[in-house]
């Protein structure tokens, strides 16, 4: 027996202190063990870390017989009992194989396959070690290269029943994750029914991460100004970037990064069916986007058609009146002999009656589309309109205790729109922010071209907009002003988006206050003329 490697036999030889250090190491992994089942968050880990104390504590027991008991007379017998004692520290492997079928233990659930890879190596070192004692036992009787050559070609029987096996398994877990992959899209689809891109996104990023039990997922679109970007990371072996195919068009990828050291073979299956079942998602979101925003449209038509029959109406019924009255006291005020209390009454009323006339022209800007037709069809110089524009408001800023500033290019600024129609929409936002900034305030005007188009902001310095308003800034017929109608910034908006530009703003700007108003105005192309249509101002 001189020859055998027994563990016990080497334990011996490396002296006490190796034997003493083992049962040491034992002992501190049974204490930490106990440690972290009473810091774990639920039942299943502490059962968990409870069971792999206790087995750590059996070893401790089984090593301490195995090193300092006497030696039993029959190697063979001896032989047997050390390999069950040494056995034993498979069993919290086993335990934590079972603690991840069962419950998912440490979130590596989608890692079984490596789990059970490991196991299965451990398992056939196992067996080669069992040969060679197999080998010395049945030495009296058969020479040890005989044992081992019969016991190595032993699995050989069993290699057909496995194959079945694993072919089952493996169609059983393609099929899983197929099912797991459908099942992942029914939820997706749901969210996707609602018409809302941003959302359908974050939706499906938190979803997949959960179900697949991946650390992150990431969702990048190519083209999609909503996406956000891909974070700039190292790559490792836990990041997997699969790309989002519709045929042999590229649409964007899905990033992930795993718990683990890497993504599983089933994991990466599920995200390529699911990269698959993607596009279809969004393309359906995209439709019902589109369609919501075209009953959105429709809706605003129909309301706007009957604010036109209703301003129509009020235009028949009041603006004749008006005009009588208007001529009226516009022959009273030129009589000499009027009394000045009642020249002072009669100009009062008059400014009153250009009040009324102006809030309904205003209301037939508004329900007239009238910008997708002769806005376009036009060409103007913005610098001289927004200069015009700032002579009329700077006597109203003046009697307001407001400083308006301009601030343009030199060049001449053409933009793709009537004069009328440009001097409306800065008309309109130059009078809210002199109407908003305070005695003593700043209004600030400025245009610049870049990218094809001019920009203008008109920036106050006023109390800002509250977050509770914020929504309804640009809605038809909402306002804050005793005398307004509401129409200001709406008719901006409408005409800025019939003529191909956008209205954005920020508030607060600066220390709280402050509102500003971005417009984006497209410039008329050049070498444009009139035989186009193009009507310079």
């Amino acid at each position: 027996m001189r020859g055998e490697f027994e563990f016990e036999r080497l334990a011996y030889s490396l002296g006490l202190a190796f034997r003493l250090w083992v049962l040491v190491n034992i002992v501190l992994a049974a204490y930490w063990e106990e440690r972290f089942a009473q810091a774990a968050s639920d039942a299943q880990q502490k059962s968990f870390h409870r069971l792999t104390a206790s087995c750590l504590g059996i070893f401790f027991l089984a090593l301490c017989g195995l090193f300092f008991l006497p030696r039993m007379q029959e190697p063979p017998l001896w032989t047997l009992i050390s390999t069950i004692v040494l056995a034993l520290a498979l069993a919290p492997f086993g335990l934590l194989i079972g603690s991840v079928g069962r419950f998912n233990f440490l979130q590596i659930g989608r890692q079984q396959n490596l789990i059970y890879a490991v196991f299965t190596l451990f398992l056939a070192l196992l067996y080669l070690s069992f040969v060679r004692r197999a080998g010395q036992w049945l030495e009296p009787y058969l020479p040890p290269e005989a044992t081992a050559a019969l016991l190595l070609f032993l699995p050989v029987v069993f290699f057909e029943p496995l194959q079945r096996l694993i072919r089952g398994l493996l169609r059983q877990t393609a099929q899983t994750e197929v099912d797991r992959a459908q099942k992942l899209m029914g939820p997706i689809n749901e969210v996707a029914r609602l018409g809302d891109r941003p959302r359908l996104r974050t939706f499906a990023e938190s979803w997949i991460a959960e179900q697949l039990q991946l650390a992150e997922v990431h969702l990048v679109l190519d083209g999609d100004r909503a996406s956000p970007p891909s974070p700039q990371v190292h790559r490792s072996r836990s990041e997997e970037s699969v790309e989002i195919r519709r045929g042999s068009e590229r649409l964007g990828t899905l990033n992930v990064r795993s718990h683990g050291a890497m993504v599983s073979g089933e994991t990466f299956a599920a995200l390529e069916f699911l990269c698959e079942q993607l596009p279809a998602a969004f393309d359906l979101c995209r439709l019902i986007e589109e369609k919501l925003q075209l009953e959105r449209e429709l809706a605003e038509r129909k309301r706007l058609a009957l604010v036109g029959q209703m301003t129509a109406s009020i235009s028949h019924n009041l603006k004749n009146p008006l005009g009588s009255i208007k001529t009226i006291l516009q022959v009273q005020m030129e009589n000499p002999n009027l009394p000045p209390s009642m020249r002072k009454e009669t100009q009062m009323v008059l400014d009153e009656i250009r009040r009324l006339s102006e809030k309904l022209n205003q209301l037939l800007r508004f329900s007239q589309p009238g910008a997708r037709g002769s806005a376009v069809q036009g060409r103007c110089d913005v610098n001289r309109v927004a200069d015009d524009v700032a002579e009329v408001f700077r006597r109203e800023a003046e009697q307001r205790g407001v400083a308006l500033e301009l601030k343009m290019e030199q060049l001449p600024l053409e933009v793709a729109a009537g004069a009328e129609v440009a001097n409306d929409i800065l008309s309109n936002v130059l009078l809210n922010a002199i109407e908003a900034a305070p005695a003593g305030g700043h209004v600030r005007l400025s245009l610049a071209a870049q990218n094809g188009h001019c920009h203008v902001s008109v920036e106050d310095d006023g109390p800002g907009i509250p977050t509770s308003l914020r929504e309804k800034v640009l809605q038809p017929f909402f306002t804050t002003k005793a005398r307004g109608t509401g129409l200001g910034l709406a008719i901006v908006q409408r005409r800025l988006e019939e003529l191909g530009g956008s209205l954005t703003w920020q508030s607060p700007v600066a220390n709280g206050r402050g509102t500003c108003f971005y417009l984006k105005l497209p410039l008329a192309p050049v070498g444009a003329d009139e035989d186009k249509g193009m009507k310079p101002c």
